[in-house]
């Protein structure tokens, strides 16, 4: 990912508590060329996303056809996700959707924007986000 990127999400991620910081796994996309299947690079992404994903967690995708929420509604998501204690994956895919494995596997489907945004930008959006769900849940002016 480009720094500017990395310098967001990296600046986002700092500021949430310690039980909620986030680890991010990178995994390599499928094989695009010229005449390559995209299909194959979406499987074969697929499935490297389900080995990283441990099988109590629990599984948001980020996809185009989830449902859109609200700041509001993500804190609420967030405050149940905290009571319930298990670990949340969250699964950006690459630049062309999600495997149908992973929409699957997903607990919830949740669309960041009815835009097309730039794939790097989508790990920046939902990374601040996150935090300010997390100062909504908290009282933290940041919100405001």
């Amino acid at each position: 990912m480009p720094d500017w990127v990395q310098k967001g999400y990296s600046e986002y991620g700092k500021r949430l508590p310690k039980e909620l910081s986030p680890t991010l796994i990178e995994l390599n996309p499928g094989h695009r060329a010229k005449n390559a299947s995209i299909q194959a690079a979406i499987a074969s992404e697929g499935q490297a996303i389900l080995q990283a994903i441990p099988a109590t967690d629990w599984v948001v995708a980020l996809d185009v056809q989830g449902k859109p929420w609200s700041t509001e509604a993500l804190a609420g998501h967030l405050e149940n996700w905290r009571m319930d204690g298990r670990n949340i994956s969250f699964v950006i895919g690459g630049p062309d959707g999600l495997a149908d494995d992973i929409l699957e596997r997903a607990n919830a489907k949740w669309s960041l924007s009815n835009l097309t945004l730039p794939h790097p930008l989508v790990r920046v959006v939902f990374i601040e986000q996150l935090y300010r769900a997390w100062t909504v849940l908290n009282g933290h002016p940041y919100h405001k």
